[in-house]
């Protein structure tokens, strides 16, 4: 597994040359002759065409983005700008009947912070075993369960920054570097995903978003940012996840498992900087067809298993989460779900006994989300609405959008993420002075 792990590293260091790849122009591409010409040319005796060159056998995309947001009120702990970005993003796929490679990486400037950067999003590659074993190896973006914007047993990363701050949602899932196993079978299938080095999510810190801190008893920005260590030995720190899924009848069931870490900061070390202490879920769902639409129930138990008596205060307690969902058709080209997400915080009356200082959490917490989307013009004008509201927090988050596609290649975009809550102190509450509005134009090749 270690020889594996380090195939993965030594990957990543020729990504430069892969990017390059990725972003050479389209018309660039060498272009096969019909066979028309072919056959023709083989009748007066002339030598057969070339092989297709390496090009021929990439499918290469991108875009180029500009992206700009800008708070609603003025917010001392940050800047009034929340996102001001041109970035470009190229992508080479190769996809044959045994193999797929694929590399997606983005490079952009940065306007906020005044620095150039980029993110490997994607750079794996996919074997076909056999009809029954799939393998998958390199940075993924990994995903699986039945919530929308709610996660209960999808451990991978997320990058909750890039969605409030207006970047485009493919960014809420960040990527891991692992391997992935898929083995299918006439009773059910399975897929087993390891990562050698954890990948926490890309969580609020203070430098672009303002977060709670307990120890203040205040919010902190980026003046004063989150100090957190994770957890970074590679292999001895890393994670595993499992689902096993199938169909029976109509519906679709499936059992997970993930043995890691939290993944945002959940403890407090004897220094004071928030840590991430170790953690197993164990879960399961079932999503199919109830009357005109869908119907997803899934659960999650969150065993916390450096405090399983619930009596360190210093680390947080295991959990029971809950999420009844459904989707359906309001009118043509007009979809709509509800979910309804409950958190419940186990030995409860351990952790109270056990906390000496500090603002005690709630035992449970109720989320109510709505989302909304409508297709106009010939499905070139999309306006839709993501909203969370929590009646036990008092706090409420929405995200309307609309996109209008001019071409195939070119589109626009405006939205924003409205925060609101009664106490500084809640998951949206703490964000109410970074609500803002942002617009993007994008082309794509």
């Amino acid at each position: 597994m270690k020889r594996l792990g380090h195939a993965i590293w030594a990957a990543a260091r020729v990504t430069p040359v892969l990017l390059v790849l990725a972003l050479w122009p389209a018309d660039a591409r060498c272009e096969n002759p019909s066979l028309a010409a072919v056959s023709a040319e083989s009748s007066l005796g002339e030598a057969p065409p070339p092989a297709p060159g390496v090009l021929d056998l990439v499918e290469l995309h991108g875009f180029v983005e500009e992206r700009v947001g800008a708070r609603l009120q003025r917010n001392p702990q940050e800047r009034r700008s929340s996102i001001s970005e041109t970035r470009v993003q190229g992508e080479a796929a190769v996809y044959g009947d045994h193999a797929q490679f694929k590399l997606k990486g983005d490079v952009w400037y940065d306007g906020v912070t005044d620095r150039v950067e980029g993110d490997l999003r994607e750079a794996w590659a996919s074997l076909r075993v056999s009809e029954r074993l799939d393998v998958k190896a390199g940075r993924q973006v990994l995903s699986w369960g039945t919530g929308d914007l709610v996660f209960l047993n999808d451990l991978f990363a997320k990058d909750w920054v890039a969605f409030y701050t207006g970047r485009d949602s493919e960014y809420l899932k960040a990527p891991t570097d692992g391997v992935k196993v898929s083995a299918y079978s006439d009773a059910g299938n399975l897929d087993l995903a390891y990562a050698p080095l954890f990948t926490p999510d890309r969580f609020v810190t203070g430098e672009r978003l303002s977060y709670w801190n307990d120890a203040t008893g205040s919010l902190g920005g980026n003046a004063s940012r989150m100090d957190s260590r994770a957890p970074n030995r590679a292999f001895d720190d890393g994670e595993t996840a499992a689902r096993l899924h199938g169909t029976w009848g109509a519906a679709e069931l499936a059992l997970y498992g993930y043995w890691g870490f939290w993944k945002t900061p959940s403890g407090q070390d004897t220094a004071g900087r928030q840590i991430f202490p170790r953690l197993n879920v164990y879960g399961g769902s079932l999503r199919g067809p109830f009357g005109p639409g869908i119907l997803n129930l899934e659960t999650a138990w969150y065993q916390s298993t450096q405090d399983e008596s619930g009596r360190d205060p210093a680390v947080a307690n295991s959990e029971l989460r809950t999420l009844v969902g459904y989707a359906w058709e309001l009118a043509r080209e007009l979809n709509a779900s509800v979910q309804y997400y409950v958190e419940q915080m186990l030995d409860y009356g351990r952790y109270r006994e056990s906390l000496s200082s500090g603002r005690p959490r709630d035992e449970f917490r109720h989320v109510l989300t709505v989302q909304l989307t409508q297709l106009l013009l010939g499905q070139d004008l999309e306006l839709s609405l993501q909203a969370c509201w929590s009646p036990s927090d008092h706090d409420a988050y929405l995200r309307p959008k609309a996109r209008y596609r001019f071409t195939d290649r070119l589109s626009v975009e405006a939205g924003a993420n409205l925060f609101s809550g009664d106490n500084s102190w809640t998951s949206f509450g703490q964000h109410k002075k970074d609500s803002n509005i942002y617009t993007g134009l994008r082309y794509s090749f």
